[in-house]
Order: C-alpha cells, then structure tokens, then sequence
C-alpha cells in the first residue's frame, strides 16, 4: 500500500465509492462516518492524508478541522476537504482552518488522485527535510568548550550575529568553523531561513561558478532548462563560503559584484538577479599574506574582512579536550549502539596531552575509530593510536586526518588489519587472535576490503 487515508462522509456511496477508487491505487483506507469518529480514528489508525466531507452532522467539517489542530497540526495530517455546495466562502474558510486543498463534488477520478498524490508527496518530503534538519542540529548542536579563548570568540561571533555584516572566520583546518558558521546562522535573524554551504575547494573553477550562480536555458550544451544556483537558493538566509581562500581570481570578482550590490547575473544571462543574503566565509590561509602575494583581491578581502574571528587550535585550548573527548564519544557510542561506553583516566590524560595537529577533526576521527575497532566498553591509552607521550605514532594516524569521516575509518581499519597479519608472519588466525576477533569475522572484513580495492 503507498499510504493509508482516511475517508470522513455521512454518505455511504460516495464513501464505498472512494474507498474503491483509492484501493484500486494502491492506498489504504480506513472509513468514518462522521467527525466525530474521524477525530477518533486519526488518534487509532495514524493515517497519512484525510479527504474530509464538510456537511455532515455532529460535526461539520470545518468542525473537525478546526478540533484536529489541537490533536494533529495541519503540518502532520494533510486534509483534503469535499462539498457538494462549492462556494468561495467556503473554500476560504476551509483553507484558513487548515485544509491543504478544496474539492467539489462530484469528483473528477483523476484530479482526485493527483490531489492525493501531490499532498502525500509534499508531507513526505517535509518529513524527510524536518529529518535531515534534526540531524544535522543534533550533529552542529553547540559549542564545546569553557576555555577562556573559546568562550572570547564565542561572544565576539553571538554579537556579529546580530547585524547583517558579513563574517570572515579564520583558523587552522579542523577548528570548527563551520560549526561557528551554523552557530552565528542560528543565532541571527535569519535562522528561519536557509543555511547553504558551498565549499570553493572541492569543485572546478566552472562547477563553482554554476553551483553559485546557476545558468539560463542555453548558457551550454546539456543546459536545457533555468537552473538556481546557491546564492538564490540562499534568499533571506545565510550562504556560508568554506575555502573561501581557494577561490579563482574570475569568481572572486564576481563574488565582490554580489557584497557591493546585492545582484548578479546567471551564467549565460543579461537580466541581474537581486538577493538579500549573509555571507559568512572561512579560510585556513592567511588572507593579508595572499592578498600581498596577488593571490587574493584586496577589495573582497575588505569586503568580506568587516568581522574577523579567528578560532583557536586545540593545542591552545588543552582544558577543552576532555569535554570535546566525551562529547564524541556519547555520539559515536550512541551511533554504534554500544551505551556505558567511557575513557579510562590514563587514555584522558594522553589526549590531554596531545599536541593535535589536525584539530577538533583529528580528535573526533581517533574516538570514532576507537569506538568501532575496540571491544572494550573502556577506552584504553593504546585503543587511541597515540603513544605515553600524546604523540601520533608515526604513519598511523596523520595520513587520515584529511579524508572524510568514513573514508579514514576504513583506511585505519586495513592498517591495522594489515599491521596484524604481517606480524603474525601471515596467518590470519594468529591476527584474529591479535586483534580479539572472530576468525571468521576477520575473513569477512579482508573480503569486503579486497571488493572495496577491486570492484567488479
């Protein structure tokens, strides 16, 4: 069944009638007679759209309507509304009671069920959008740190968040600009708005200009339709430039088009868009020195230079790790469904100890990997690949610090796998033994890397 509707008419034709229609689509359907019933079965049966008849006694429709939002806002249960007496007075006060559409009776088969369709797609995607973004707050949900440099920057970023003045955030690679970036968006007015995030380094010079830009119908081969680009999917709300220091000298000068005035034109067009954006960029690059290098535009630098915060790194800020250790650790524990997980008092002093060259990022990278490769539901000094002294043995961690996330997990994960084969001379149950695994699970993870190296 595609999804489960509920039929609310005091006539039993018409319901029969639908009811057949809808299971002949696939849908589910559940019948009630009138509203009151119909307020009692969206409690019982959870359906995913109601089609709504507005003249029925006990309760009329607009009744019903109006009782649902204290039991299940407009925005969970798309209701579709139906009368024999068309009227616009009706319609409006439909609508103005919650309705997603108006239908008159009788029913036209097929705009039925395009109705249907378009209401259950639009709940659907708003489920899936209201999903990602409770992911994505759970992962950038705050700030951690009580040090005094880190709260110093915080309440500098809390005050330019309140201005419409754009942002430039400095500091080395894995300190945390973007999360600063995120923060600033939401403390700002323009919260309700969207958040777009572009980062200049990891496209080509014409794939930034599209993905910023966009292009008209035309603009090249294979451009057959208008195509928004970033910036005015960013209307009202914040764009957020990661890498901002690795961008074209070509785009740069666009992108100073964009600050001065607001506008700028598509790829391939003449007429000027208009945007009432924030931009906030990040770089790890000394900009000054780059500007000084002829490397980077005097003009955008002042441009986009009107607050600067620069984050600390984590060697900086030592009485932050233990928090920043234990905040990882609750999610990758929580990812990996292994809860009662904790760092014993020497693994907590050697990452206190460590120097962290890749940052909050590397931190991060060596709880996840000690979550997924240890058993122990207690995290040991030699389960984080540092040594006594808090330094990174050499080869086996800084090699990974640049990949993403789940690239680096794997990568560590064939290291050490290889590490303990070749010192158990190549016999794998040895290895097993070495690493407290299962024999066969072993054999298991050499298979899936091998297909990982050597696809089909």
């Amino acid at each position: 069944m595609k999804a489960k509707i509920l039929i609310v008419d005091d006539d039993p034709d018409i319901a029969t009638m639908l009811e057949d229609r809808l299971q002949a689509s696939e849908y589910g359907t559940v019948i009630a007679r009138d509203g009151v019933e119909a307020l009692d079965l969206v409690e019982q049966e959870a359906p995913h759209l109601m089609l709504l008849d507005l003249d029925m006694p006990r309760l009329t429709g607009i009744e019903v309507l109006k009782r649902l939002q204290k039991v299940k806002p407009a925005e969970d249960l798309p209701v579709i509304v139906m009368t024999a007496h068309a009227s616009i007075d009706a319609a409006v006060e439909a609508m103005k009671a919650g309705a997603y559409d108006f239908l008159t009776k009788p029913l036209d088969k097929d705009h039925l069920l395009i109705v249907i369709g378009k209401a259950i797609e639009r709940d659907s995607l708003k489920r899936q959008v209201a999903c990602l973004k409770s992911e994505i707050d759970g992962r950038y949900a705050s700030i951690v740190g009580m040090s005094a440099k880190i709260r110093a920057v915080m309440e500098s970023a809390q005050r330019a968040a309140k201005s419409d003045a754009s942002v430039l955030l400095l500091g080395e690679s894995g300190t945390g600009k973007e999360l600063f970036a995120r923060s600033i968006h939401q403390w700002s007015l323009r919260q309700n708005m969207p958040l777009v995030v572009i980062n200049c380094v990891a496209l080509t010079e014409t794939l930034l200009e599209n993905e910023l830009f966009g292009h008209e119908r035309g603009a090249f081969t294979g451009a057959d339709r208008l195509q928004k680009g970033k910036l005015e999917m960013a209307e009202g709300g914040t764009i957020f430039l990661d890498e901002i220091g690795d961008m074209s000298f070509p785009l740069q000068a666009k992108l100073l088009r964009v600050l001065q005035d607001r506008e700028f034109h598509r790829v391939g067009g003449t007429r000027l868009v208009s945007v009432n954006i924030r931009i906030i960029a990040a770089t790890n690059k000394n900009l000054q020195q780059a500007v000084k290098a002829g490397q980077f535009r005097e003009d955008l630098f002042f441009r986009l230079n009107v607050i600067s915060l620069t984050l600390p790194p984590l060697r900086e800020r030592p009485e932050d790790v233990p928090a920043l250790a234990k905040f990882f650790l609750n999610r990758h524990a929580r990812e990996a469904k292994r809860p009662g997980m904790m760092f014993s008092l020497a693994a907590m002093e050697a990452m206190s100890r460590h120097p962290w060259p890749g940052n909050i990022r590397e931190l991060e990278n060596v709880v996840a990997r000690a979550v997924v490769l240890n058993q122990s539901d207690t995290i040991e000094p030699d389960m984080l690949s540092l040594d006594t002294m808090g330094r990174t043995k050499p080869g086996e961690l800084l090699p990974y610090l640049s990949l993403p996330y789940h690239e680096s997990i794997e990568a560590h994960s064939r290291y050490i796998i290889e590490r303990a084969i070749e010192e158990a001379d190549g016999n794998q149950s040895k290895a097993a033994d070495r690493l407290k695994l299962q024999r066969t699970y072993l054999a298991r993870l050499l298979k899936q890397q091998k297909e990982k190296v050597e696809p089909e």
